[in-house]
């Protein structure tokens, strides 16, 4: 700032302006009437720019225009003076200050404005009128207006709002912004972690007659056993047979209950039931169970497995190892496998002969009972027993190796017929030929025994071999044109019709091959 060479500029005063010093000013006038300028005419050509001016307005303080903002002159006096324009004293500057960029000089205001009336120049101190508008020229050195309006001060209340407002906005849009980015790095990870691509979900469904579509619709129909006696207990699995809740299942598998066990089913949504014995045969290894107030039951449609051929694929379902719900997939390997199995009792009463489906289905302990089911989900076997590569051979109750590959499977024709006489009466029947076979033969063929030291004979009186020719000592080497190789296979056979059924044997007696038909009997024993 200039440095102060004098007393302030009177209040009410015009204040200089930024940009161009105005010329020097007429003295004050003390008469009657203020002092009037004169403006040029409109077309008098424009003078040249003034320079700077180097006269002070007032003690220590030049007078500054500001550009392009002329000042409005104050009141003026009434009379005939007011209308008619005064010449300026002699020798005084006109009082025009160019403005740049409009074309012509603007006058400039005296140094002190009228009083009104007429009285002259306002002194210093008094209270006058305050040029206002867009001419208003603003003094930072001068003294505060007295006695005008002036605008409300912005106090530190409204300044201490604002900031709470902002304070506030600003940490909502943090918090919005910090959660989301939260949200974001903990489902999809850091902005910068590795993605790596993903096939989108498949909604699709399954063809019926692939694995998945073979398992789904047969999954609602299979169950999980848990039986426990008074010193054993085991898992199996079963199926159900009808909406009286009827389920099929091995009869190893259920043995360990004996007549006072338990006996739990877990269907394959999760729900379980208390199941009783309704009927049991070792012969063919079957039994049957019930369950009861269970509704919604999906039974198992059964197929026709003599209508099934090498080669057809197959799906086995269980709980192999406890691991309920499991499903495998194969082939139908062979059929008509002469599979023997249990035997532990010793009397041979637990002896199951399964003229049997072979797959390479993995099947494993806990498999037992559970459905062997073709591409249509229709059931064609029960699994009933592995060839294991610890034991050599035998059920799947009998070891705990894993599966090689070699399953075998009830034909869903047998047991069939064994489950509708075990709902109906308890008790199966067993096709029979009425002879007594020589176990221990190591030829070829099935050999009828000798008479035993006891007097007992190999042939039953007015039994069905008796009634057919069959004598001591025959060698039955066919069955229907279907080769027999031991007494186990020729049971097998046999087994796998129904009592009543007609059958041609070929055998060799004397050295010589004939031909017999036999009817077969029945009898409900083991």
């Amino acid at each position: 700032m200039p440095p102060s060479a004098g007393p302030l500029p009177p209040y009410g005063a015009p204040a200089p302006a930024a940009g161009y010093p105005s010329a020097p000013q007429a003295p004050p006038h003390t008469g009657g009437e203020p002092p009037h300028l004169t403006a040029p005419a409109e077309a008098a050509p424009p003078g040249p720019a003034a320079g700077p001016s180097a006269e002070p307005d007032g003690p220590g303080h030049p007078l500054l225009a500001k550009s392009g903002a002329p000042q409005a002159p104050g009141p003026q006096a009434s009379g005939p003076q007011a209308s008619a324009p005064q010449p300026a004293p002699e020798g005084a500057d006109p009082g025009f200050v160019p403005v740049p960029g409009d074309g012509g000089p603007r006058p400039t205001t005296p140094p002190h404005a009228a009083a009104p009336g007429g009285q002259g120049p306002v002194p210093p101190g008094a209270h006058g009128p305050v040029p206002h508008g867009a001419w208003q020229q603003y003094d930072p050195w001068s003294a505060p207006l007295q006695g005008g309006p002036a605008a409300p001060p912005r106090g530190p209340r409204n300044r201490r709002g604002l900031l709470a407002v902002g304070a506030v906005a600003l940490a909502l849009l943090a918090g919005g912004v910090g959660g989301g980015v939260g949200a974001y790095v903990e489902r999809y990870g850091g902005i910068n972690d590795i993605k790596l691509p993903q096939a989108a979900d498949d909604a699709g469904g399954r063809r019926p007659d692939s694995v998945a579509g073979i398992a789904q619709a047969a999954l609602p129909g299979v169950v999980t056993l848990h039986v426990r006696g008074n010193a054993e207990q085991g898992t199996g699995t079963g199926f159900v047979l009808d909406r009286q809740g009827h389920i099929l299942t091995n009869n190893h598998v259920v043995e360990p209950a004996g007549t006072g066990g338990e006996i739990s089913v877990t269907f394959s949504g999760g729900q379980t039931a208390k199941a009783k014995v309704v009927g049991q045969d070792g012969g063919y290894d079957l039994a049957v169970v019930q369950v009861e107030g269970v509704t919604g039951l999906r039974a198992l449609p059964l197929g026709n497995s003599d209508s099934v051929r090498v080669g057809d694929p197959v799906v086995a379902i269980g709980a192999p190892f406890d691991l309920a719900n499991t499903v495998t997939s194969g082939i139908i390997s062979a059929k008509q496998r002469p599979i023997t199995a249990g035997g532990e009792k010793g009397d041979g009463s637990d002896v199951s002969y399964v003229d049997a489906l072979q797959t390479d289905a993995p099947i494993n302990p806990g498999n037992s009972g559970g459905p062997l089911v073709d591409a249509r989900a229709r059931v064609i076997g029960i699994n009933s027993a592995i060839r294991a590569a610890d034991t050599g051979s035998g059920s799947e109750s009998g070891g705990q190796g894993g599966s090689i590959g070699l399953g075998f499977a009830i034909p869903i024709n047998q047991a069939k017929r064994v489950a509708e006489e075990l709902i109906n009466t308890g008790r199966a029947t067993h096709p029979v030929i009425g002879v007594t076979l020589e176990m221990e033969y190591a030829g070829d063929g099935a050999r009828v025994s000798e008479p035993s030291k006891g007097g007992k004979q190999p042939v039953t009186p007015g039994g069905p071999g008796a009634k057919a020719g069959l004598r001591a000592g025959d060698v039955i080497t066919e069955v229907d044109g279907a080769a027999v190789h031991s007494g186990e296979e020729l049971i097998v056979k046999i087994r796998s019709h129904r009592p009543g059924d007609t059958l041609l044997l070929t055998l060799q007696r004397g050295g010589k091959q004939q031909s017999v038909r036999l009817r077969l009997g029945s009898s409900t024993a083991g």
